[in-house]
């Protein structure tokens, strides 16, 4: 094996006001190129288009290719990024990869450290050259292009001979019994950095038309969703205003009650063990809201301002602001009327820093009160509520992020990361997708195409992977028999609600269905929510004494290992008097989201690279969300493709078995849509 160390140095941008660090964008060029054979420790650092040299004759880009040819392993830090400037650039390289960034993710095992190279290289005492003139000169606006070479010359040095000493000390780590079940999970999670990388360089075409008439679409409903808040505001507070953005003025709103001392409070449900102490706690230490009703302030007359005299009559150049009202014109008097919509907290984990949360959770559960005790406007004003900080969401996560990195010719790039979340699921960047609503009716994803004339766009979707991947870690055979019988679960779900005397539909009851997977309990849901999470522990017995065995685990040895090799470290977990588990919601949630998503999805895709590559297929990987995987299908291959997918549901669990060795005695299905665009899909026919 021949092993080589890569460091990239690459000039950046900014438009909407967004920093760009990729080779999309026109204006970026590669300025360094430096590599390191692991063995011996040579280095070559060559310059391509930098101030003081560029590489015209192509000499360099020689000398860097004839070493890519003779490597067989390349090594680098978040090596992606390198990764794909080099492909774009127009060197080859389709041999291994190892990225130290990934390598310390996965032997910090789910807890938390920054995982920069300096971090690493700290963390672990290896020799380090810090980089703080490096990083004044891009402070002061100076890109890599134009910082002197020598001295670029002698960081990018330094870098690759941290990064070596940090690829060398996780190798020593991952030999160790202790770490050795990682290593299957590592292999494949460095092959799925490279599939991760070419998803990045083919691009996702967007609609741009299409995406104006979704942002105008959200801004006119935003527009009244907001005219109703107010007017039901006003019904609510009289003429006290409100920002509806402001976290402490819509708790006072719903909850009625303002903090005495916001700096305080903070502090004071910390030790409260009962619902009594959590009411008492409320009442000492925060006050009842009135009904307001303005009146014109009478220092300034309404006018906002005071003017003064000088002695001999003739008034100051420039007024003062009123102190007595705050420059407002008025001042507020209280009525003997009880504002807002008189709901109560239902237990400290609703407290916040600006009283009480209103997060979307806590909302659903407050609009279901509404619902159960017949208080219609409560539960429109809520409603509202809910969607306007969705819709807000969208316009400013989505369209904005979709806007500002959609390069030139209409490609938005997708970049997905797998350190960033504790359990191995990837999280997205610029923008993240991965938080789109579920289901198939999110307005944004039709400003997504193909980029062929009378090509589509398919989604793979695994049918409940992580239910199923449940079902396997704890063996339950009840949850097994549901799998392979196409038992409506969710149905199941809205009728244990509705017996329990909260009528709901099977949409509705969806969020609930899984829930106690993952840590949820009943703690601060309706009476008749928290009956179905009672109900999940009894009805699904393998699942309760798998999580009590993960529980004993992480007692005994600090960590979980789950049976990709995987492992989630829990130091310090102890066992409680009353019989509960520190730690336990994260003990719980780990293993089926870190299996599922983290295992199973990542192998999966490994394995779809291969077969269109292998395939010469001209259809493109572009996405993947989760549990599902987004192609943009090439004209001519419709219904290739749709015999691709029907091969790979055959193979799930022959890839699992060769990729873990693990006899995954559960069913797993990958479900086919197609259409135009992203949204407009129609399940494909079997």
């Amino acid at each position: 094996m021949t092993a080589y160390i890569l460091d990239v140095e690459n000039t950046t941008c900014r438009h909407h006001d967004k920093l760009h660090l990729d080779p999309f964008e026109p204006s970026n060029t590669l300025t360094m190129v430096g590599m390191q054979r692991v063995d011996d420790g040579r280095q070559l650092r060559l310059p391509f288009d930098h101030s003081e040299a560029q590489d015209i004759e192509g000499t360099n880009h020689k000398r860097i290719q004839s070493t890519l040819d003779r490597c067989t392993l390349l090594i680098g830090h978040n090596l992606q990024h390198d990764l794909m400037w080099l492909w774009e650039s127009g060197f080859k390289y389709d041999g291994e990869i190892y990225d130290t960034m990934l390598g310390e993710y996965l032997l910090l095992r789910g807890m938390e450290g920054l995982l920069s190279l300096e971090a690493c290289a700290i963390r672990r005492k290896l020799p380090l050259q810090k980089q703080d003139t490096l990083k004044q000169y891009f402070k002061e606006g100076v890109t890599t292009r134009d910082i002197p070479l020598s001295e670029l010359s002698t960081y990018l040095s330094y870098d690759l001979g941290t990064t070596r000493e940090l690829y060398l000390a996780q190798l020593n780590d991952y030999s160790q019994d202790s770490s050795s079940s990682l290593v299957p999970v590592r292999d494949i999670t460095m092959q799925t950095c490279v599939v991760l990388t070419r998803m990045y360089c083919n691009g996702f075409s967007v609609d741009l038309d299409a995406l104006a008439d979704v942002k105008l679409l959200f801004e006119t409903e935003l527009a009244d969703i907001e005219q109703r808040l107010y007017k039901q505001i006003r019904n609510l507070m009289g003429d006290t205003p409100i920002n509806l953005n402001s976290p402490e003025q819509m708790s006072q709103v719903i909850f009625s009650r303002s903090m005495n001392s916001k700096k305080d409070w903070a502090g004071l449900f910390e030790h409260i063990r009962t619902p009594a102490e959590f009411k008492a706690a409320v009442k000492a230490n925060s006050s009842a809201i009135y009904k307001t009703v303005a009146y014109q302030c009478p220092t300034c007359e309404g006018r906002k301002y005071t003017y003064k005299t000088k002695a001999n009559g003739q008034p100051f150049a420039k007024p003062n602001r009123c102190k007595d009202c705050d420059a407002e014109g008025f001042k507020l008097r209280n009525t003997t009327e009880l504002a807002g919509l008189r709901f109560d907290a239902p237990s400290k984990e609703w407290a916040s820093a600006n009283g009480f949360s209103s997060a979307k959770d806590n909302l659903s559960v407050l609009i279901t009160v509404a619902i159960t005790n017949g208080m219609e406007d409560a539960k429109n004003f809520l409603t509202d509520l809910q969607r306007m900080n969705a819709v807000s969401s969208y316009l400013s996560s989505f369209v904005g992020g979709i806007e500002a990195y959609t390069k030139q010719d209409g490609m938005l790039h997708v970049g997905l990361t797998q350190h960033i979340t504790a359990t191995g699921r990837f999280s997205g960047r610029n923008p993240n997708m991965q938080n789109m609503p579920r289901g198939g009716t999110f307005p944004v994803k039709k400003a997504f195409k193909s980029r062929w004339e009378g090509g589509k766009v398919m989604e793979a979707d695994f049918a409940q992977l992580e239910f199923r991947v449940a079902a396997f870690l704890a063996q339950d055979e009840l949850a097994m028999e549901e799998v392979r019988t196409g038992f409506d679960v969710h149905s199941y779900t809205a009728q244990v609600i509705t017996d329990a005397g909260e009528p709901t539909t099977r949409h509705d009851a969806k969020a609930h269905t899984f829930a106690p997977l993952y840590g949820a309990t009943g703690h601060g849901r309706t009476p008749a929510q928290a009956a179905y999470y009672t109900h999940f522990i009894d009805k699904y017995v393998g699942i309760a004494a798998w999580h009590k065995r993960l529980g004993d685990e992480a007692i005994r040895f600090e960590k979980i290992t789950i049976p990709s090799g995987r492992q989630y470290g829990f130091p310090g977990t102890t066992r409680r008097k009353n019989g509960t588990v520190t730690n336990f919601t994260r003990i719980k949630n780990y293993p089926v989201q870190g299996f599922a998503t983290g295992d199973i999805v990542p192998v999966v895709l490994v394995e779809i690279d291969k077969r269109l590559r292998e395939g010469n297929f001209l259809t493109l990987l572009v996405n993947t969300v989760h549990d599902s995987i987004v192609f943009d299908v090439h004209p001519i291959e419709i219904d290739r493709m749709i015999t691709f997918v029907d091969d790979m549901n055959r193979d799930l669990h022959q890839i699992i078995l060769g990729a873990f060795g693990i006899d995954f005695n559960v069913p797993l299905l990958l479900e086919a849509k197609i259409g135009d665009n992203w949204l407009a899909q129609k399940d494909v026919k079997k």
